[in-house]
Formats: structure tokens, C-alpha cells, sequence
């Protein structure tokens, strides 16, 4: 039986350390991870080996050779471009087809029972086998759930926190019958988990899940590698080490020496020929590559150092990775988790502060205090997209130069010569901020369209609406006067969807920022009447009939925002009696806090009720949501608003889908019912409901936060369309807001948070799955447990915080209530486990 190793990996999460050498020649204690890796193939019978290689592909070939010295046969599948997973093995077609063969990762760091997996194959009959692993966090890897007897109910590739059903992971490790092969085609990019598996388990091909209890770790972050060492060290993990204990936990390869004035505490490892001299000191998880030189007064504590490094004296390393053919000179410091790239010089006294990476060939000079990474400028802030994009305290975690980072790695996802729009709020921050922006993008040969101040759902309908590749808007954090959001948007005026957020993330990561040639330098314009524009072709493709023979009298809270910009021209073009306040752009105070925006509301409701008003509407200061005001001043919750609206628009188009976040209220679902209309149930991503609100027959959508999408105008949240639709929708039905709230059932709708340790998230997942037995389970964000009296449950983790989202919903509080408390008791106990 065959194996086959997929050493194609480029590793760019690994970067310095594979800027120039392949993930898979990486060393683990002094051994490339692929040579663990082979000699667990040895170890099992699997001396017959293809590896499949692409990146740096000679490098492997050039350092395993024929695989004589492990006292394997090993072949060599070249790929000319990247094939993907499955891609990679179809093209090693022809020396597999004899029979099965068993496939596995040359840059993950393992000992599971491959002997027993593939019995485990051969007794189920299975077309694929897939190695498990149950971790702590499943994000970055594909989960699978498997019944009782091993086969594969449903699989999804690295998933977000609200997609986490389980933490049983895919290892990459498969055991395949030929056949599968037939499902791949050649000569295309091609991956198991996201093309392949699917398309078989749709088919009801066996597939099957082995759940290994051996060691698996994925090394495919910094982290991950300098943990890998401890474990081999620690013993975690069965792989063999080169050299002689010469004490417990002490390694030293041949020819090395060590100093018996040295001072070592194990476990550490020092590699052939390695100089450790009087006085220097190596403490725990230490790894001392090839005819590495360690000076006196020297500390090592958790540091990996690669072949060829001199260590000066006095110099304090702690948790760190230090490159091949390195000088750390005298006293240099360098703290945890900086990663050193090859050939570089970091002279006496530098400083390299903690995540700080150092990529190949560079020199720190002699005392710099080096807080960023050097690769061709300084590196700010490590975590990138939260909620509201790119969010921070003005001038202490965003600040110009981040912006100006920021705005260059968007700009090198972009084709040069492409055009995005800029906008911002009414803030001065955000004014300062969007000027480095601006900049940073013409610099990189990105044409800027800047709508200056502008209401958000005008920038995302402008960039929509022009032949733009996307755009970047800065606003103040909602409720937080001190903060600041960039908002970058696609070419359809949409907040980016995770998959692209990871792209720009990967660049900013890299900080590999496309630099443009003088002659290259882009332009930036003002688009002239962009207002007017909009609201021209609001009005135009909004049903507005009936809503000047209304003669209605509204309230408008603008808030001080910029859907002032906007409003005066709309209202002015329908015909309405309007009573506007705060009709100004406020600098100074551009957001609200909570107890601000309660006493404006509650203002508002006062002003709706002493001038007899239909209603009253007060705009997000930049004009994206809405919280709405009945005729007798009072306030109707973002919940009970969406179900109005909804009420309000099923009832007038009596046909089509409405698309709604899985944590709104059932009772949405017996108002479309009543009206003819279907439900549409998204994630509470953002990003979905926008994607759902694209296709053809959807008719509305909202979060119940006030924001709304008006399909028909555009399929982004846009709080000045959704106030136009109400207008028409409340002139045409003659019916008050407090008239169809009423007439809509009451919701109990509850909701709780539970403090959830990060590394507990996935087995409290599985915890819920498995306490959820014999009910019917709904996967389109977390886990919805419905019982069968038709109360149900969703446990969402969230995707920024340590803590874990309930919602329940039942016939009144009470059973509401006890559901809730049942399922957080579920929640609690498995996280604490």
C-alpha cells in the first residue's frame, strides 16, 4: 500500500521562516516536519511514498532525495501551478492507481495509529476514509460530524464561530480507494473538503470519519511551531530525537559541545556540532540548530534557533524563532514570539519586542527599540476585522500610519488602475483619518472617488452604482465618542465578505504592499451631484404613490448626522409635512451613547405626539439604521420594527421571500405566512443577509436592529431607503404604525450571554449537539435546538468575545425563560469541563 505526502505548501502564515524554504522543511527539534512525518510512514509499513510538491519543489527533492537514508522509495509529483488538495494527488494519478493508498500532510506534526485507521477503511468498505481530531478551536480547520458507526453526516471547511457544530476536526490524513480519483479533474485546482467531499456525500458515496486519539497539530502558525517543539520535547508526542540524553530532558546531537560551566534545564535539544560556552544559560523547550554558537552570559529560554546562528554574549532570548545563518549580537533582547527571518544582523542592544517579525536579509542597527515588524516598514496592530471592520481608539490603536498600512495592503488586493470611492462621517477623526487613507491609495495606483462627508448607504450605493472595485468608509464608533471604524466595501457597496477580510488580512500580515511607479500615481476626484443622484433614483425606483394624497406629518431626527446631507432634498422632492430636528453635522460629539440616544427618542416621541404626527423616524448618525416613534409617542423596539415594516411589505406584495438573521422572532414567519410570502433564514453575519438579499425574488430584509434592505432600491442596509419605503407603504395601507403593531402577535423572544473560555467554544458546541438528541437541529448559525412543542433555542458563540449567545423563544416568558435556563446550564457545564 502507498502513501502520499503533500509537501506543496507554501506556508505564508509561517512567514519570515518560509519566505525562502518551503513549510515542510521547516525543523522540529532539528528535523524537517516532513521527516517526522516520513518516518511515521516507516514506522506503520509505508515505504512506498509519492510526494507531491509545487513551491520551492527542488529544495524538497534536493534534501530527501530517493528517500534511501530513511530506507524508504520515494517519488517526486511535480505540480507547474498551485492544484489544490485533491488537484495535487490527481496529478500523482498514475502511480496510485494500483490500489489504496493512504494521503497525509508532510507540514503537520503527528503519531496517529495508521495502521488502525486503515483497518478501520478496510472493515467499513468505505470509498474515503478521514482522519479526526477533536481541538480546542475548530475555525481554522474543516469540521465533520460522524454517526455511530463512522459515517460522515456533514462536513464544512473552516468555518466561523456562528458555523461551529462540533469540534471534531479533518487532519488531512485520508485513507482512498482509486476510484475516488475518478471524481477529480485533471489539470484543474481542485480541494477535498470544499469540491470533492461534497459533491460524494450528496451522491451517498461511504464516506467515513476515523477519530484518531493520537497526537495531531497542525503547525501552521507561529505558535503552532513553537508548541510543536515542546510537545516533541515533552515527550506528547512519539517522533525520534537525534543525539544522546545526556541528562533527563537534555539532548545533544554529535559533535557537539557543551561548556560544563553551561547551565541547561530540560528538556532542550542541541544539534550537531552546536558550541555552548561557560556562563551561558538554556532553560526549557530550548533548540539549538547546527553549529550554532551560543557566547558566555548568553540566556535561551523556550527559543528556536535554526542552523549556522551566533548567539553573542549577554544577548536574552525568550519564545522567540531565529533564522538560519543569523547574528544576534552582544546584549540583544528579543521577547516572545518574534520571529527572525534567515541572514539577518540584529546588533548590540537592539530590541525586538514581543509578535515582532523580522523578515530575511535585514539588519536592526545597534539599540533600536524595534516594536513593529521590518519588511519594508513598521507593522501596527495584529488583529485586523472585527463587527464593524477595522475598529479602534482614535490615535492609540488607529491611527494614521495604521490607516495608511491599511489602506495600501486593500489597495494591493485591487488591479492597478482600479477605482474605489472614500466617505466619512461628520467627525474630525474621521476627516484626519480618511486623508492618510486617500493618500495611501492614490500611491498605490488606486483612483479615489471622495464623496468627503456622506451618509454610509450613499457611499454604498455610489460605489455600487459607478465602476468602482470597492470603497473605504471611516465613521465613529457607534456609542463610543473615543473610537473609530474603517469600513471597506466590495465593487457592490457591501461590507467585504469574510473571505476577502482574510485576503487583506494575509497582505497586511505580510505588509507586501504593491508600490506604484511615479508615472503611476493615481487621480482623485470629487464626483459632482452625488446626492442628487441618489435620491433621484431612490424616488425613481420606489413605489412613492399615494404619499402626497396621504398628507401625512412626520418627525425626523436626523441626529446630528449626515443623513442631513440627504434629507432635506428627499422630503423636499415628496411632498410631506416634515418637522426635522437636529438637522446639522455635529463634529464634536458625531456618536451617541445609550442614555443619549434614549432621552432623544424620548424627546422625539413627545414631539410626535404634541404635533398629531403619523410617526416619528430618528437616523443613525450616518444614516444606516432607524428606530421608529408610533403617532402616540412611542417607541416600537427594533424587533417589533421589523416585524411592522415586514407586516407592512408582505401585505402589499403577497408573494416572494423576505430574508431574516436566524435570531429574529417566529412570529415573522406566521406574518409572512398570513400574507403569502416565504422566509428566507440567513446567519447573523451581515455579509449573508446582504448576499441573501441579491437573489431575485427576495422582497425585504432586516436585522432587527434597525437595519433594513430595500431590494428593489439596493441590497445593501440602507436606513434612508427603508424611511421612504414606510413612507409609501403607511400613505397606501391608511392604517397607523400602532394600528399593525397591534394586530401582530406578541413575541417572547429572550435573550443571554455566557462567559465562554476561547479554548472551550468547540466542546461546548459538540456539548449541544449531543445534549440536543431526538430533536430537530438547524445549523444555519450556531445550533437551533427545536423542541416539539415548538419552542426552540439557538447557542451562538461569538466571533470576537470569550462568551457564548443564547436566544430562546416560547408560547410566553415563563417557557421561554425555563428553556433558556435549561440550555445556559448546558452551555456553563461544558465550558467549565
Amino acid at each position: 500500500m502507498r502513501a502520499v505526502v503533500m509537501a506543496g505548501g507554501e506556508g505564508t502564515r509561517l512567514r519570515p521562516m518560509t519566505a525562502n524554504q518551503p513549510k515542510p522543511l521547516l525543523p522540529v527539534v532539528n528535523q524537517p516536519i516532513m521527516e517526522h512525518v516520513l518516518r511515521l510512514l516507516k514506522r506503520h509499513g509505508f515505504s512506498e511514498t509519492v510526494v507531491t510538491v509545487q513551491f520551492l519543489a527542488s529544495l524538497v527533492r534536493n534534501y530527501f532525495g530517493d528517500g534511501d537514508e530513511l530506507g524508504m522509495n520515494l517519488q517526486y509529483a511535480t505540480e507547474e501551478m498551485p492544484l489544490g488538495t485533491a488537484g495535487s494527488i490527481k496529478n500523482a494519478e498514475d502511480a496510485l492507481r494500483d490500489g489504496r493508498f493512504l494521503v497525509i500532510s508532510g507540514d503537520a506534526l503527528t503519531d496517529i495509529d495508521l495502521s488502525a485507521m486503515v483497518r478501520f477503511h478496510r472493515e467499513r468498505g468505505a470509498l474515503v476514509t478521514i482522519g479526526l481530531k477533536r481541538v480546542a478551536n475548530p475555525l481554522e480547520f474543516g469540521i465533520i460530524i460522524v454517526d455511530e458507526d463512522g459515517r460522515i453526516g456533514r462536513f464544512l471547511e473552516k468555518p466561523t464561530w456562528g458555523q461551529v457544530f462540533s469540534d471534531t476536526v479533518n487532519t488531512g490524513i485520508y485513507v482512498m480507494e482509486p476510484e475516488v480519483l475518478d471524481a477529480v479533474p485533471a489539470g484543474e485546482a481542485v480541494d477535498w473538503s470544499a469540491d470533492v467531499f461534497p459533491r460524494l456525500l450528496a451522491e451517498g458515496a461511504p464516506l467515513y470519519g476515523y477519530v484518531a486519539e493520537g497526537y495531531w497539530e497542525d503547525v501552521g502558525t507561529h505558535e503552532s511551531y513553537l508548541k510543536a517543539q515542546a510537545d516533541v520535547l515533552s515527550g506528547k508526542v512519539e517522533a525520534e530525537i537525534d543525539g544522546f540524553e545526556v541528562a533527563p530532558g537534555v539532548w545533544v546531537a554529535e559533535g557537539a559541545e557543551v561548556d560544563p560551566e553551561a547551565i541547561l534545564k530540560g528538556p532542550l535539544h542541541v544539534g550537531n556540532y552546536a558550541k555552548v560556552e561557560a556562563g551561558a544559560e538554556l532553560r526549557e523547550f530550548t533548540v539549538l540548530g547546527s553549529n550554532v554558537v551560543v557566547k558566555e552570559a548568553a540566556f535561551l529560554h523556550r527559543a528556536v534557533v535554526h542552523d549556522n546562528v551566533f548567539i553573542g554574549p549577554n544577548t536574552n532570548l525568550r519564545g522567540c524563532v531565529i533564522g538560519k545563518n543569523t547574528d544576534v549580537m552582544r546584549a540583544a533582547r528579543i521577547e516572545e514570539g518574534a520571529i527572525v527571518g534567515d541572514e539577518c544582523v540584529i546588533e548590540d542592544e537592539a530590541f525586538l519586542s514581543s509578535e515582532v517579525k523580522v523578515y530575511p536579509f535585514k539588519t536592526i542597527e545597534a539599540g533600536a527599540m524595534v516594536n513593529t515588524s521590518v519588511i519594508w516598514e513598521s507593522r501596527g496592530q495584529r488583529t485586523l476585522f472585527g463587527p464593524r471592520g477595522v475598529s479602534g481608539l482614535i490615535n492609540v490603536e488607529i491611527t494614521p500610519e495604521l490607516c495608511v498600512r491599511l489602506a495600501s495592503a486593500y489597495a494591493t488586493t485591487l488591479k492597478k488602475g482600479s477605482s474605489v470611492t472614500t466617505s466619512r462621517d461628520a467627525s474630525r477623526a474621521a476627516r484626519a483619518f480618511k486623508r492618510a487613507v486617500v493618500s495611501a491609495l492614490t500611491a498605490s495606483a488606486i483612483n479615489v472617488r471622495d464623496l468627503e462627508g456622506s451618509p454610509l448607504p450613499v457611499a454604498r450605493y455610489e460605489t455600487m452604482r459607478t465602476d468602482n472595485s470597492g470603497g473605504i468608509a471611516l465613521q465613529t464608533t457607534p456609542g463610543d465618542p473615543q473610537g473609530i471604524d474603517i469600513v471597506f466595501l466590495d465593487e457592490d457597496g457591501a461590507d467585504l465578505s469574510r473571505a476577502t477580510q482574510r485576503k487583506l488580512e494575509r497582505v497586511f500580515g505580510r505588509q507586501e504592499f504593491r508600490r506604484a511607479f511615479p508615472g503611476e500615481i493615481a487621480e482623485l476626484s470629487f464626483p459632482p451631484r452625488v446626492v442628487e443622484t441618489y435620491t433621484q433614483e431612490l424616488l425613481g425606483g420606489l413605489d412613492m404613490g399615494g404619499v402626497q394624497e396621504a398628507k401625512l406629518k412626520l418627525v425626523v431626527d436626523c441626529a446630528g448626522g449626515t443623513a442631513s446631507l440627504v434629507l432635506p432634498y428627499l422630503l423636499g422632492r415628496v411632498g410631506v409635512d416634515v418637522l426635522t430636528v437636529n438637522a446639522r453635522l455635529d463634529e464634536v460629539s458625531p456618536t451617541e451613547t445609550l442614555a443619549e440616544r434614549m432621552r432623544d427618542l424620548q424627546r422625539l416621541g413627545e414631539l410626535v405626539s404634541s404635533s398629531r404626527a403619523a410617526f416619528g423616524v430618528r437616523f443613525d448618525p450616518v444614516g444606516e439604521r432607524i428606530a421608529l416613534v408610533d403617532e402616540s409617542g412611542e417607541q416600537i423596539s427594533g424587533e417589533r420594527a421589523l416585524l411592522v415594516v415586514l407586516d407592512l411589505v408582505a401585505a402589499e406584495l403577497r408573494s416572494g421571500r423576505v430574508a431574516l438573521p436566524v435570531t429574529t422572532t417566529r412570529v415573522a414567519e406566521q406574518v409572512c405566512r398570513f400574507h403569502g410570502v416565504a422566509v428566507q433564514w440567513t446567519s447573523t453575519s451581515l455579509d449573508e443577509l446582504t448576499k441573501a438579499a441579491r437573489e431575485r425574488d427576495v422582497i425585504f430584509a432586516g436585522d432587527g436592529r434597525g437595519g433594513f434592505i430595500i431590494p428593489e432600491f439596493s441590497s445593501t442596509l440602507d436606513g434612508i431607503a427603508a424611511f421612504a419605503r414606510l413612507l409609501g407603504l403607511v400613505a397606501r395601507t391608511r392604517l397607523s404604525l400602532r394600528q399593525i403593531d397591534q394586530r401582530i402577535p406578541e413575541a417572547h423572544l429572550l435573550k443571554r450571554s455566557v462567559p465562554t473560555p476561547w479554548a472551550a467554544k468547540g466542546s461546548v458546541m459538540r456539548a449541544v449537539v449531543e445534549a440536543s438528541a431526538g430533536r430537530t437541529l438547524d445549523t444555519t448559525d450556531g445550533v437551533r435546538v427545536v423542541e416539539e412543542d415548538g419552542r426552540w433555542v439557538l447557542v451562538l458563540p461569538d466571533p470576537s468575545d470569550a462568551i457564548t449567545h443564547l436566544w430562546s423563544e416560547g408560547p410566553d416568558e415563563d417557557s421561554a425563560q425555563a428553556l433558556l435556563e435549561e440550555w445556559a446550564e448546558v452551555v456553563e457545564r461544558a465550558g467549565t469541563t
